[in-house]
């Protein structure tokens, strides 16, 4: 692994936000489009330019395996949305978050199946670059997804639950890889998002604004200086600033600007709120539905068995047999 000399003025892309700490620290956030090819090469030149210390990328361990996947495994995975993932998502996240969850990859899915691009290559293409970068580290910056999930559930009424999820159910307007590049503004994966969330601002609140103040922090966490190696204990010790490339969706760059200079504090939007009363009754709406569905296929195919069986003809020779014995 070669070290390659860091630019004092790097080339950098028009999508690239340059931000400076108080100890001096750069970061240098890469706004990106999640289905783009143009956002890939953005992330690609900004790490080669700059040469990180740290590279943050908005994912969090929930969906790390996407780093490690090729594209057509991936493209793969994001258009086939089955039952088996559905009780996987409800299994790690509960009913109401778990149903969330699948229904914003219904979204995912949608574009993928219409641009035939498997999303988060701005993100595979941070890991390769970064681990060309010598001793550079690679983090993780974005909340838990089932924090997310359970928070916008819970600041919900009952019925706009209903009405986002009929929302994201018929989904179906075409898009065209020039729509994406036109997005690289606002990336399109968030702005139909935030399209469908509009009317629903503590929803907004929770996917998009908490996530900015909790990317902007994960980005300051990683621009703290470096403490250089020392030859003895005896030795003062002795920190230089720090070099950081933030890849984020081009949708959380405002936030992360506005937040910047902010005394950030995230214990309270990584506390998860209790079920409210409309949630339960959905769950158990929910449960109540599938056991019906259940019990009455069930049934149905009992009673068509029975059917079957009666009208066997070696069935019916037995039961004429049982018959005819009282009149012997």
């Amino acid at each position: 692994m070669k070290l390659k000399k860091r630019q004092k003025r790097p080339a950098l892309p028009s999508t690239v936000t340059e931000l400076d700490t108080e100890d001096g620290s750069k970061v240098y956030v890469v706004g990106t489009a999640h289905f783009s090819d143009s956002s890939k090469k953005d992330v690609v030149k900004t790490i080669q330019e700059v040469q990180p210390d740290v590279v943050v990328v908005e994912l969090c361990q929930y969906r790390v395996s996407m780093l490690k996947m090729d594209e057509k495994t991936l493209l793969k995975e994001a258009k086939e949305i089955n039952l088996e993932k559905l009780q996987q998502a409800i299994k790690q996240n509960g009913v109401m978050s778990g149903l969330m969850q699948m229904l914003l990859l219904k979204v995912s899915a949608h574009i993928t199946e219409q641009l035939g691009m498997a999303p988060g290559g701005e993100f595979r293409e941070a890991f390769k670059e970064a681990s060309k970068v010598p001793f550079c580290k690679f983090h993780l910056g974005d909340r838990p997804i089932p924090v997310t999930f359970k928070r916008a559930i819970a600041a919900l009424s009952f019925w706009q639950k209903v009405k986002l999820a009929w929302g994201l159910c018929f989904l179906s307007d075409p898009i065209s890889k020039d729509d994406v590049e036109k997005c690289k503004q606002k990336d399109l994966l968030e702005q139909m998002m935030a399209e469908m969330i509009g009317e629903f601002p503590d929803l907004h609140r929770t996917i998009v604004s908490e996530r900015d103040i909790y990317l902007t922090y994960m980005l300051k966490q990683a621009a703290k200086q470096i403490e250089l190696p020392r030859a003895s204990e005896n030795e003062p010790r002795k920190y230089i600033p720090a070099v950081v490339v933030g890849v984020v969706g081009m949708g959380h760059v405002p936030g992360i600007e506005k937040n910047w200079n902010s005394d950030l504090k995230i214990q309270e939007i990584m506390s998860v709120p209790p079920p409210s009363a409309s949630s339960k009754i959905l769950k158990f709406v929910l449960k109540a539905t599938v056991f019906g569905l259940l019990g009455y296929g069930c049934y149905r195919i009992g009673h068509r068995t029975v059917q079957f069986v009666l009208s066997m003809p070696a069935t019916q020779s037995y039961l004429q047999r049982l018959t005819e014995v009282p009149q012997q």
